[in-house]
């Protein structure tokens, strides 16, 4: 189940971010983009620093064998047969680490290249079927391999138990190699074991031989017994030099491949770990148990849990989206009522400027009709008088007809400036409303008073 809080709508990026603006409070609310999945990038480490920490180990021990020759090569001497067998052992030993070392590397650039075309299956919808069909699993990690390439590289979430699957094959096929490194550590100690048992078995006779040879026989002589107790020391002294020659060769050499393969199984439990991580990421969190038959009570109630955080937070989220809800209404109202009031007030300041215009018209029909009046007067006067007369001075109308065309002129700007003044102040009104705009009144242009005129 999603996240209420997200405010994310159907078919909305994962990561856009929704915000809500109010004046006394802000809702932000944000979700990332999915979590680990197919698409996460894994990391996986080569053994890099197991590799050069075995090398500094071996070079320790052949700058400590080549400092050490003159004593050494009389220790091995002593029983050429079993103290070569030891030193073979000790090869295979130390080939064996470096082989799984080689499988550790083979293992991590394959899971590379297979999260890589992964990644790409989900993300891009570019399966590489050919690549895949050429690169062949290696034998570590071959279940994972079965398990995940029969859906292809862009299979998608595995159950649990198909997790746990692959990992405990993997960890078995880790053991695996651990028991062959185990095997040929412990046989250099039994190896070393066997020469001090085998040279103690030489040792014994030669005792009990030297112990008979000390008494003397008839006819026998001082310088003869003396030669047969050194012979028998010799015995004695070469089965021990044979005992203590293996052991120590046995010893010295498990130690150097017991030390190799610690170095091998941290760099293998780095692998498993990070095989372990890369998996959490496209595995289905079920309620059944590890063995499949049941449900898993600690699963069942961390699921309930997780269903009440979630419906807290859902009962929270609509709880702040309907007082962000009553509040907007409020805001909403409040402009309305303003508009309202602007659109009034613009109204009756129309009606005003109306009356006006119609007054200043009344006006003027007034003078019209006083001057049509005037010069039927005229006409009258014309007709009455039968003798021709002068022409009348018409200056006078002129003069009154270039008042009037005046005073039309200032009737129509006042007019226009009034209802530029109006618009203005409407459109104040609005920008105050809807965006909360203080219009200043000192942006507002001076518009010229009509002037005063008298009669």
């Amino acid at each position: 189940m999603s996240d209420p809080t997200s405010g994310q709508r159907p078919g909305e990026p994962a990561s856009r971010q929704t915000r809500l603006h109010l004046p006394g409070k802000r809702i932000t609310a944000t979700r990332g983009g999915p979590v680990g999945g197919a698409a996460a990038n894994p990391h996986f480490s080569q053994p890099v620093r197991q590799i050069v920490l075995m090398l500094t180990v071996l070079v320790l021990v052949g700058v400590g064998g080549w400092f050490t020759y003159g004593r050494i090569l009389p220790i091995f001497q002593a029983n050429l047969w079993l103290n070569g067998l030891i030193l073979t052992v000790f090869a295979i030993g130390i080939l064996t680490c470096f082989w799984q070392v080689g499988q550790l590397i083979r293992s991590v650039s394959w899971i590379e290249r297979f999260a890589e075309r992964r990644r790409n299956a989900v993300e891009k919808g570019v399966a590489a079927q050919g690549e895949a069909e050429r690169d062949s699993a290696p034998r570590l990690l071959a279940p994972l391999a079965a398990l995940l390439g029969a859906g292809g590289p862009s299979a998608g979430i595995i159950s649990t138990g198909a997790a746990r699957s692959i990992l405990d094959s993997v960890a078995t096929r880790i053991d695996e190699l651990r028991d062959i490194t185990r095997y040929l550590s412990n046989l250099l100690i039994f190896l070393g074991l066997l020469g001090t048992f085998y040279g103690l078995a030489i040792t014994v006779p030669a005792v009990v031989e030297t112990i008979r040879a000390l008494a003397p026989e008839e006819g026998q002589t001082g310088m003869e017994v003396f030669d047969q107790l050194m012979s028998g020391l010799e015995s004695q002294l070469g089965g021990m030099a044979t005992a203590f020659s293996s052991s120590l060769l046995g010893l010295a050499g498990s130690l150097v491949v017991g030390l190799l393969e610690l170095f091998v199984t941290h760099g293998q439990n780095r692998f498993y770990r990070e095989l372990e991580e890369w998996m959490t990421g496209f595995t289905r969190v079920s309620l059944a148990g590890s063995d499949g038959d049941g449900l898993d009570q600690a699963a069942i109630s961390g699921f309930f849990e997780q269903m009440a955080n979630q419906m807290e937070r859902l009962q929270l989220y609509y709880a702040e989206r309907d007082a962000a809800r009553d509040d907007q209404a409020l805001m909403t109202d409040e402009r309305v009522i303003v508009m309202a009031q602007a659109i009034e007030s613009l109204a009756q300041h129309g009606e005003t400027e109306n009356q006006a215009a119609i007054a200043r018209s009344a006006d003027l029909t007034h003078v019209l009709n006083r001057l049509a009046n005037g010069q039927d007067q005229m006409l009258e006067l014309a007709q009455q008088q039968r003798r021709p007369s002068p022409a009348a001075d018409l200056s006078g109308i002129e003069a009154a007809l270039t008042r009037l065309a005046a005073d039309l002129n200032d009737g129509r700007d006042d007019m226009v400036n009034a209802l530029r003044a109006d618009l203005l102040v409407l459109t104040r009104a609005v920008r105050a409303a809807n965006f909360g705009d203080r219009f200043r009144d000192d942006l507002l242009p001076d518009i010229p008073e009509p002037p005063r005129r008298g009669g």
